[in-house]
Formats: C-alpha cells, sequence, structure tokens
C-alpha cells in the first residue's frame, strides 16, 4: 500500500512519457538517413566538448585534490566550501556569472580588450571553463578522499627502498588512486555530456550539444521524430555512463585506520605549491560568483532604444526594473512576476514531493525485499535528462501542459530521489521502544506521533523540503520546454533577456540571476543546518 501513490505517479508522469519517446524513436519515419546524419554530428560534438571539459577539469581537480587530503593551511576549510559552491547552483547562474566576467557584455569586453591585443574568449572556451567551475569539486571530493584514505605504509615501504618522490607517486600512490579518478573523470563527464543550460546561455545553437538540440528541435524546429531519436541516444549514453560509474565507485570504497593527517607546508617547494594553488583556486572561484552582482550594479552600455545621455557606472535600475511592466503590454510578464511564479512552483513542488515521497520513505526504513527491488525505479527520473523529461510531456500530455500544474509535476520527478533519501534516514532512526514505551503508559496515536515522531522528522522534512523548493527554484531544462509563455520561472526569464539587446535587458538578466544566486545559497546552508548528521551524501 504504501508504493501505491508513488508508484502511480511515475508510470504515468515517467513511464509513459518515456514509452511515448521509444515508440516514436523507432518508427520508419524517424530512422531516416537525414536524422541518422544529424544526431551522428551532434554526438560527436557532444564527446568532444564533454571529453576536452573532463580533462580540463582533470588538470586542475588532481592538484586541488593533492591539496586539500595532503596539507593543513590557514583558510583550508572556507576555501573547500568555496570549490563547491558553483555545483549546487543553477546552471542558469553559473552561465550567467561566465557571460558577466568574460562575456561581450563584461567589463573585461567594454575597457581592457578594445584597448589591447587581447581578444575575448570564444563561447567555446567560456562553455569549457564554466563545466570546469562546475565540476571541479567531484574530482577534490572523490579523489581527495581516496588519497586521504591511502595507507602510508606503503609509500614509507617505498622510500626506504630509496625511490625519490616523483617514483612513488608514479609506481605507488597513482596506481592505488586510478579508480578514484576514473570514477570521478565519468561523473565529471556524465554532467558535462548532459550539460544543457551553460551550453544554451553561452554557445546557443551554434555549439548544439545532444541536450541542446533536442530543445531546438522540439521547439523551435517542432521535428519531434528527431528529438525523440536524440533523445534516446542521450538515455542509452547516460545509462552506460552511470553503470560504469557504479563499478569504479564501488572499487574506490577501501578505507584504511591509520590514513595520513594533513600537514602543514614544511619546504619552500610544498610553500611555493599550497600558495600557488590556493590564490589560482580563490581567483577562479571568486572572480565569476563575485561579477555577478557587481554587474547587476553597474552599466556599461546604452538601454534598448535609448539615445540621450548614458549615465556610466553604478546604478540599482536593474533591480528597479524588475518591478515594471515597463512595456504596457498585456503580453509582457514583469520579471518580479517570474520570482512570484517560481516561489509558487517550488512551494507546490515542496507538498507534491513530500506527499508522494514519504510513504516510500516510510517503506524503505525498514525495507523487505520487495521494497529493495522497488528502491531503484524511484532513482530512474535522476537517470534521463531533465529536457528529456520535458520532451516526453509535450509528446504525451500535449493540451494538458497548458495547465501551470504540469510544471511543479515535473519538477517533483527530479527532487522525488532527493527527498526520499533526506527522510528515509530519519524514518528509519525513531526509536520503536519509546514508541512502545509511550502507548504503554496510555499516550495515544496522536501523542506518541506528536511528542516521538514529530521532534525526529521535522528537520528532515524541513532539509528534504528544502532540497525540493531549491532544485525547483534552478530547475531549467524541463521548465523551458513544458512552460506557458505568461507563466515563466527565474532560470525561463534570466534565458529570454540574455538573448535579447539592449542594456537593460542584460542588466536585468544580472539582477535576476543574482537573486536566484543568493535564494539557492540561502537555502544550501537551510539543508544543512537541518540535514541531520547520518544522512547519506547526495
Amino acid at each position: 500500500m504504501l508504493w501505491t501513490l508513488p508508484l502511480a505517479f511515475l508510470a504515468i508522469f515517467f513511464f509513459f512519457p518515456l514509452s511515448k519517446i521509444f515508440s516514436l524513436t523507432f518508427s520508419p519515419s524517424t530512422l531516416t538517413p537525414e536524422n541518422l546524419q544529424i544526431t551522428n554530428y551532434h554526438l560527436r560534438f557532444t564527446f568532444l566538448q564533454a571529453t576536452l571539459s573532463t580533462l580540463l577539469t582533470l588538470a586542475l581537480g588532481l592538484p586541488s585534490a593533492v591539496l586539500f587530503a595532503r596539507y593543513d593551511f590557514r583558510g583550508k576549510s572556507l576555501l573547500r566550501a568555496l570549490t563547491a559552491v558553483p555545483f549546487l547552483l543553477p546552471t542558469v547562474v553559473v552561465a550567467a556569472a561566465f557571460n558577466s566576467l568574460l562575456g561581450q557584455r563584461s567589463p573585461l569586453s567594454t575597457f581592457l580588450f578594445p584597448l589591447s591585443s587581447f581578444l575575448p574568449p570564444s563561447p567555446f572556451t567560456l562553455i569549457l571553463a564554466a563545466h570546469v567551475f562546475y565540476n571541479t569539486t567531484i574530482v577534490i571530493r572523490i579523489v581527495g578522499a581516496a588519497l586521504s584514505n591511502l595507507d602510508p605504509k606503503l609509500e614509507h615501504v617505498a622510500r626506504s627502498l630509496g625511490a625519490d618522490s616523483f617514483r612513488v607517486w608514479t609506481k605507488v600512490t597513482l596506481p592505488l588512486l586510478r579508480p578514484s579518478i576514473l570514477a570521478a573523470s565519468i561523473l565529471v563527464f556524465l554532467f558535462d555530456f548532459t550539460s544543457f543550460g551553460v551550453i544554451l546561455l553561452l554557445g546557443g545553437s551554434q555549439f548544439a550539444t545532444l541536450e541542446v538540440e533536442i530543445y531546438i528541435q522540439a521547439v523551435k524546429q517542432l521535428n519531434l521524430p528527431l528529438a525523440a531519436l536524440l533523445a534516446i541516444i542521450q538515455l542509452a549514453c547516460t545509462l552506460a555512463f552511470s553503470i560504469l560509474y557504479s563499478k569504479y565507485a564501488i572499487r574506490n570504497t577501501q578505507y584504511f585506520p591509520h590514513s595520513r593527517p594533513p600537514l602543514k607546508p614544511q619546504t619552500l617547494k610544498q610553500k611555493l605549491f599550497v600558495t600557488s594553488l590556493c590564490f589560482l583556486l580563490s581567483a577562479f572561484f571568486l572572480l565569476p560568483l563575485s561579477s555577478l552582482p557587481i554587474r547587476s550594479l553597474t552599466r556599461l552600455e546604452a538601454d534598448r532604444g535609448q539615445r540621450g545621455e548614458i549615465q556610466y557606472g553604478f546604478t540599482t535600475d536593474y533591480y528597479k526594473e524588475l518591478f515594471i511592466n515597463r512595456r504596457g503590454s498585456v503580453f509582457y510578464v514583469p520579471p518580479f512576476q517570474a520570482i512570484l511564479n517560481s516561489i509558487t512552483y517550488a512551494s507546490a513542488t515542496v507538498i507534491l514531493s513530500i506527499l508522494i515521497g514519504f510513504p516510500a520513505a516510510v517503506a524503505l526504513s525498514k525495507p523487505t525485499t520487495l521494497d529493495k527491488l522497488l528502491d531503484p525505479l524511484i532513482m530512474l527520473p535522476l537517470g534521463s535528462s531533465a529536457v528529456m523529461l520535458g520532451l516526453g510531456f509535450l509528446l504525451t500530455f500535449g493540451k494538458w501542459l497548458t495547465l501551470p500544474l504540469m510544471v511543479p509535476v515535473a519538477h517533483t520527478l527530479v527532487a522525488l530521489p532527493f527527498v526520499i533519501r533526506a527522510l528515509q534516514p530519519a524514518i528509519a532512526s525513531i526509536p520503536q521502544r519509546l514508541r512502545q514505551a509511550a502507548s504503554t503508559l496510555g499516550a495515544s496515536p496522536f501523542e506518541v506521533w506528536k511528542n516521538i515522531d514529530l521532534p525526529i522528522l521535522r528537520r528532515a522534512t524541513l532539509a528534504a523540503a528544502t532540497f525540493a523548493f531549491t532544485i525547483s527554484l534552478g530547475e531549467f531544462g524541463a521548465t523551458l520546454l513544458i512552460t506557458r509563455p505568461d507563466y515563466p520561472t527565474i532560470p525561463v526569464a534570466i534565458e529570454r533577456f540574455l538573448s535579447q539587446p539592449g542594456g537593460l535587458n542584460y542588466g536585468q538578466a544580472m539582477a535576476m540571476s543574482t537573486i536566484l544566486m543568493l535564494l539557492t545559497i540561502a537555502s544550501i546552508l537551510l539543508v544543512e543546518k537541518f540535514r541531520l548528521p547520518n544522512s547519506r551524501e547526495f
């Protein structure tokens, strides 16, 4: 009975749309030479950008993993937290941050590049940089954890036999780290392979990966069969990489009780390594995050159609304009309305995901054999991309997409696995003996729930609700396909403003990105406050 509601929800809103995509893909009209040629082109480009992004992420992530695992220095915790923040931000915020720092409308492009021989980075370079910015923390976490847990006796034995530092690293340490490096590489590659918001906002259709091309074919070209074919190809690749990651992630879980604690840098070489890498990481992660609010308060160009004197410098106009319908059009949606839409959708997502996720979490708190078999089904939406979910909704629900409720339903599919994983350990930790003792002493079921269950579940429920709220606020891929034009969310409104000319539109995009970034960071802090100490990492 506990699984009835979660399975019914998945059957209607995930498996049924997925079956529609499959049936459309394998029809004779879809598998044409032209469609296969287009698919092959975008598949090769997706592999290319994901491979380059992964190699660059490893180039920064591996030395950073050594830094955090082997050395102790002032500000280490703060720098580690700084490297983790981008991974938790919505992709539109990351794209907007790099656009504000190095894009065509950034202060560098406006004042520095025209006066020097330097050229602003190309969109493809910005995409690669944003992917490194987004995923470096994965390498730091996975490889750094493996490095911290290596048995130090192995290196000591190698040194006692005359091996220098280079031979110890290449012959002992690196082979032992190979499973963790492979696991981190596959996970980073997977995120780069399914990247959507970063590529759409920084590169556009010129650099369309499978994910971006699905959106273009479905929404702009109205070629749903080709979009379905691209989606199935991407799903097959995603599942293959997920299986590979699971294989190496299991190999990576080796822990030694006497691991080497981090030490303060002693030699000049060590001090130079720590100082230079700290400076590089601080600059790479702080500059994009700080440039976003700065650009939202700085006027560098004329507004669209503006011919009078332009007041360059500090301004709060971009935030004020969020509340104004200056065009006077009944079809124009003010940005502030998009913020209200996002908050409304996020609130509905919280309610839906808690209602549907709670019975599944109760079942999984003391799992039977059947519960263990059903558990992976809940995780399946995470294996498909958000754009693919949106495409499934387009193919399945048609006119029903005019209902605003469909957006929080799609968001719930993404948030549900996280909500269940947040609630499950809290429900399992409720002491049954205490409940039985209270009942024996005459407490009613309501009093037992109020005095024993509620204090334990309150923190976990707040953490799960904040998770769902944050995911809904930043969700971009599925929302862009299924949202109604008159009910945009914050990420959709940011994409609209960035695609339009004029300084006012760009400034409002920066202002909304800043607001979304602050809301996300506040939500992350709330999750960390409410999350139980024994909760799993996601």
